[in-house]
């Protein structure tokens, strides 16, 4: 039976890696993949670019009012049926394409692998991941550890340095001039509470 896999971690987890990897043996095997990137991460145009500097061209950058479902029959009478569909910043997805990459697996018979966050800067669930969860078959956390040593499961958001929390849920690092950094729960509530001792005192 084809399955909806969720694997979830902060940033620098590793998640684009494992999606190449997985890619990487599909094609090996002469098997053929389909790519879907969420087009709101602008990071990398229209491809998947891993942190250790490996990338690879997505077949497919899915706006918001895009039907997941429709594009993967379409490909599938153009192309032949993939062996897996691979996502790519699955957060960013709205919680209805969650849904559409479930009747993918329903309907359509093929595995399913999301990579993505499951909550922003904020510990707030993306509304996307939050469906991912509810929905798929198999839950996996891909880890990364704090630089204190402890397991991160936060993402910490910088602006000029300084850790912030407000702001816009969506802000593409190294795009909107920000940078992220995984944190345990003790990092991260140890910069909340300075954050609101130096802007709400």
């Amino acid at each position: 039976m084809a399955k909806l896999y969720f694997r979830y971690g902060a940033m620098n987890s590793g998640k684009t890696t494992a999606l190449l990897q997985v890619a990487f043996n599909y094609k090996e095997r002469g098997m053929r993949v389909l790519i879907l990137k969420a087009s709101i991460d602008t990071k990398g145009g229209d491809r998947i670019v891993s942190r250790l500097g490996v990338s690879c061209k997505v077949d497919q950058l899915v706006s918001p009012e895009m039907n997941i479902l429709d594009v993967v029959q379409a490909d599938t009478e153009a192309n032949g049926k993939p062996a897996c569909v691979l996502c790519d910043e699955s957060q960013f997805f709205t919680p209805e394409q969650a849904e559409q990459l479930f009747l993918v697996t329903v309907d359509l018979g093929i595995p399913v692998i999301c990579y993505g966050l499951r909550a922003d800067f904020m510990l707030r669930g993306f509304p996307g991941s939050t469906r991912l969860l509810e929905l798929a078959h198999s839950i996996e956390e891909m880890k990364t550890i704090c630089a204190c040593g402890r397991k991160a499961m936060c993402n910490g958001r910088k602006v000029n340095g300084q850790f912030v929390f407000e702001g816009a849920q969506v802000a593409i690092d190294t795009v909107d001039n920000v940078e992220y950094e995984s944190l345990c729960p003790q990092c991260w509530y140890r910069e909340y509470r300075n954050f609101l001792r130096r802007f709400h005192k």
